[in-house]
C-alpha cells in the first residue's frame, strides 16, 4: 500500500485530536480505568509469588492467583489497621487538640489586633460571616465526604477483582498482545511486555522499600526527640511520600499541625527540620538508589505528569502517572517511529 505524506499541520491536528479523545475517555472512564491500571501494577508485583506457587508448590493457576491476592489483602489490611490504631490514640486526645488550637487562635487574634489595628470584634465578624457561608455548604461537604468514602471502597473492590483476573488470565492476555500485531512485530512486542514487567515490578518494590525506610527514619528520629505520635507521623510521611514531590509537603503540613497542637511551637519546629532532613536524604540518596535507577523519567515531565494525573484521576492519578510514564518510555524506545517522543 502506498504511504500518504501528510503536511505538518495535519499531523499536529491528528495528534492533538488523539490526545483530546484519550483524555476524554480517561475522564469518563475513571471508575473503571483507575482501579484497572492500579491492578496491573499490583499484578506485576505479585507475579513472582504466583509463579512460585505454580512451579514450586504445584498450585493451580486459579488457586495461586487467589493466594497472591489474599497476601495483598492481608498486607493492606495490616497497614490500615495499624494506622487506625494510631488515629484512635489521636482521637482520644482530641479535646486537648481543640484546647491548644483555641489558645493559639486567641494568640493570633491578639497579634493581628496589635499589628494591623483590627480589633477582635471585627475579626469575630469576619469569622462569623465565613462560618455562616461554610455552614450553608455543610450538606455539600458531607455529601462529598460520603461519596469519596464510597468511591474508595468501590476502588478497592475493583482493584482486588481486577488483580485476580489479570493474574488468572495472564497467559491469555499475553497471547492476545503478541497476536494482535503483525507477525514481524511479535518478537518486539514480547520484548516490550517482558521489559515493562521487569521495570514496573522493580519500581513498585523500590517504592515500597522507600516508604518503609522513610517511615522508619521518621519514627526513630521523632521518638528520640520525644515528639508525641511519632509513629503516626512517621507512617503518614512514608505513605504520603509515595506521591512524588507533593506528598511530602502534605505530610509536613499535617505533622506540623498535630505537633503544634500537642506540644507547642518549639517541637513543631523540630518536626519541620526532621521532615526537611529526611526528605533531603530521601531525594538525594534513597530515591536514586532504590527507585530512580529503575524508572528514569525527566523531572520536568514527571512533575507535569503528576499535575495532569491529579486533574484526570485525583490522588490515584498522581501515583499512577510515574510508572505509566515509564511504560510509555519503554514502548517509545522500542518503536522506531516513536523514539523522538
Amino acid at each position: 500500500m502506498k504511504s500518504i505524506s501528510l503536511p505538518f499541520v495535519a499531523k499536529l491536528a491528528l495528534v492533538l485530536l488523539s490526545i483530546i479523545m484519550l483524555g476524554y475517555l480517561a475522564v469518563i472512564g475513571k471508575t473503571l480505568l483507575s482501579p484497572l491500571f492500579f491492578s496491573l501494577l499490583m499484578a506485576f508485583l505479585l507475579l513472582p509469588l504466583a509463579n512460585f506457587l505454580e512451579r514450586k508448590l504445584k498450585f493451580r493457576r486459579t488457586i495461586s492467583s487467589i493466594t497472591a491476592v489474599t497476601v495483598m489483602i492481608v498486607f493492606l489490611y495490616s497497614i490500615l489497621y495499624f494506622l487506625a490504631n494510631q488515629l484512635s490514640e489521636l482521637w482520644a486526645d482530641w479535646p486537648l487538640l481543640v484546647k491548644e488550637v483555641t489558645t493559639a487562635f486567641h494568640d493570633i487574634q491578639l497579634w493581628i489586633s496589635k499589628t494591623f489595628q483590627i480589633n477582635t470584634n471585627k475579626q469575630r465578624i469576619y469569622l462569623t460571616d465565613g462560618l455562616e457561608k461554610s455552614l450553608a455548604t455543610s450538606a455539600v461537604v458531607i455529601g462529598t465526604t460520603l461519596l469519596t468514602l464510597s468511591s474508595s471502597l468501590l476502588f478497592l473492590a475493583f482493584t482486588i477483582l481486577f488483580t485476580f483476573f489479570i493474574l488468572n488470565y495472564r497467559s491469555l492476555l499475553f497471547r492476545f498482545l503478541t497476536t494482535v500485531f503483525a507477525e514481524e512485530h511479535k518478537t518486539k512486542v514480547s520484548e516490550i511486555v517482558k521489559e515493562i514487567q521487569r521495570i514496573i515490578r522493580k519500581y513498585v518494590t523500590g517504592l515500597f522499600l522507600q516508604m518503609v525506610i522513610v517511615s522508619s527514619l521518621m519514627m526513630i528520629t521523632l521518638s528520640l526527640l520525644g515528639v508525641k505520635y511519632a509513629i503516626l507521623l512517621g507512617l503518614i510521611a512514608g505513605i504520603f511520600n509515595i506521591i512524588p514531590y507533593l506528598g511530602i509537603s502534605t505530610a509536613l503540613l499535617i505533622g506540623t499541625l498535630i505537633t503544634f497542637a500537642t506540644a507547642g511551637a518549639s517541637q513543631a519546629l523540630f518536626v519541620v527540620f526532621v521532615f526537611i532532613g529526611v526528605h533531603t536524604l530521601d531525594g538525594n540518596i534513597l530515591m536514586p538508589l532504590v527507585v530512580g535507577s529503575k524508572v528514569k523519567i525527566n523531572a520536568l515531565f514527571a512533575f507535569i505528569g503528576i499535575i495532569i494525573g491529579e486533574m484526570v484521576w485525583g490522588i490515584s492519578g498522581m501515583f499512577l502517572c510515574i510508572p505509566y510514564l515509564a511504560m510509555l518510555k519503554i514502548i517509545f524506545e522500542k518503536v522506531e517511529g516513536l523514539k523522538p517522543w
